[in-house]
C-alpha cells in the first residue's frame, strides 16, 4: 500500500510556542485585494470571470456587470475596510494581486502607509495549479516587482487563489525573498516547512471565517451572520489557547465586506476583539517572524 500524500496526523501532542503576551490566540485579518485582477476579456484575458455577486459568466463579450462589481471595492469598498481598522488600531495583511497593484498602485501605497502589510496573491486573480513552471516563476517575479514598486517593500508572504501548483512552494523559496505562504487549511497554527533551505513558514488560511460566504449559496446573508461565525471562532479558540495557543485567520475582501450593510460585520468583530484579552491580532508577516525564531 502507498505512504500517504500528505501528512494527516498534526501536531495534536507537540508542545507549541507560545504567542507575544502569553496571548491564546493570534488574530490574522487578511483583505484580499483582486479588484483588476479578475479574468476580463477587456483585460486581455482567455474569458471573463464567472464567479462574483451573480454567477453568471458572460462569454464572447466584455462583461460589464462583472467589472463593475469589481470595481466597487477598489472605488469605495477599500475606504471602509481602512477606517474599520484604523478606529481599532488593527493592523491586517492586504493579500494583493500584482495585476491589481500595477493598474492602481494605490490600492498598496495607502494600506502600507497605514502600517498594514502587503502580501503577494498571484498577478491574476486565478489558481496555479497546473501551471508550466517556467510560467509561474514569471508570475511570481512580476507580482513581486509590482507591490514592491507601489510601496517600496517587497513581499514575504504569498497566498495563491484556491490551488497552488505542485511547485508553488519550492519556486517561491527559490525565489528567495518570502517568509512564509498561505497555501495551507489543514491546521490551527503554523508550522515550518522541513525541507526548505532557509526557514520558510507555512501559515494556515480559512474558507469558513471568510466573507465569501457572503456570496451566492455561501450561507451569510446579513452582517451578523459573519460576525456572530468569526466571533464563535474566536472563543472556542480563546478556550483552547489556555493548553496550546491557535491561531485564526479571517478572510475579507473589498468588494464584500466594503458594502454599506456588511462592513458592520467587521465592526463587531473588531469591537469584540478590542475588549477581550489574550488575543494577539498581527499581521502575517509578524506571525510568521515570531514563529520561525521559536521553532
Amino acid at each position: 500500500m502507498p505512504p500517504a500524500s500528505r501528512d494527516l496526523v498534526g501536531r495534536a501532542l507537540s508542545p507549541f510556542p507560545q504567542w507575544p503576551g502569553d496571548a491564546r490566540l493570534a488574530l490574522s485579518f487578511v483583505v484580499n485585494v483582486e479588484e483588476g485582477a479578475e479574468m476580463s476579456l477587456a483585460s486581455g484575458d482567455e474569458r471573463n470571470e464567472a464567479v462574483y455577486e451573480v454567477n453568471r459568466e458572460v462569454v464572447g463579450a466584455p462583461d460589464l456587470c462583472m467589472e463593475s462589481h469589481f470595481a466597487y471595492g477598489a472605488r469605495v469598498g477599500i475606504w471602509r475596510v481602512m477606517d474599520a481598522f484604523d478606529a481599532h488600531g488593527f493592523k491586517a495583511t492586504f493579500s494583493s494581486c500584482g495585476r491589481c497593484i500595477a493598474a492602481t498602485p494605490s490600492l498598496a501605497a495607502e494600506p502600507a502607509r497605514r502600517g498594514h502589510e502587503i502580501s503577494a496573491h498571484g498577478w491574476r486573480w486565478e489558481s496555479h495549479a497546473g501551471m508550466e513552471e517556467a510560467r509561474e516563476r514569471a508570475v511570481i517575479a512580476a507580482t513581486v516587482a509590482a507591490i514592491e514598486k507601489a510601496c517600496g517593500q517587497r513581499p514575504v508572504g504569498w497566498h495563491t487563489k484556491s490551488s497552488a501548483s505542485v511547485n508553488t512552494r519550492r519556486l517561491l523559496m527559490e525565489e528567495g525573498g518570502f517568509l512564509y505562504d498561505s497555501d495551507c487549511y489543514d491546521d490551527d497554527v503554523p508550522r515550518m516547512h522541513q525541507a526548505a533551505p532557509r526557514p520558510h513558514v507555512i501559515l494556515p488560511y480559512a474558507f469558513d471565517t471568510n466573507d465569501m460566504r457572503f456570496g451566492p449559496g455561501g450561507g451569510f446573508v446579513q452582517a451578523r451572520d459573519f460576525s456572530e461565525y468569526c466571533i464563535r471562532a474566536i472563543e472556542r479558540l480563546l478556550k483552547e489557547g489556555a493548553s496550546a495557543p491557535k491561531m485564526l485567520s479571517i478572510g475579507l475582501h473589498l468588494r464584500f465586506i466594503g458594502r454599506p450593510a456588511r462592513i458592520g460585520g467587521l465592526e463587531a468583530i473588531l469591537e469584540h476583539v478590542a475588549k477581550r484579552s489574550g488575543i494577539w491580532v498581527a499581521r502575517r508577516r509578524d506571525i510568521a517572524a515570531h514563529w520561525a525564531t521559536l521553532v
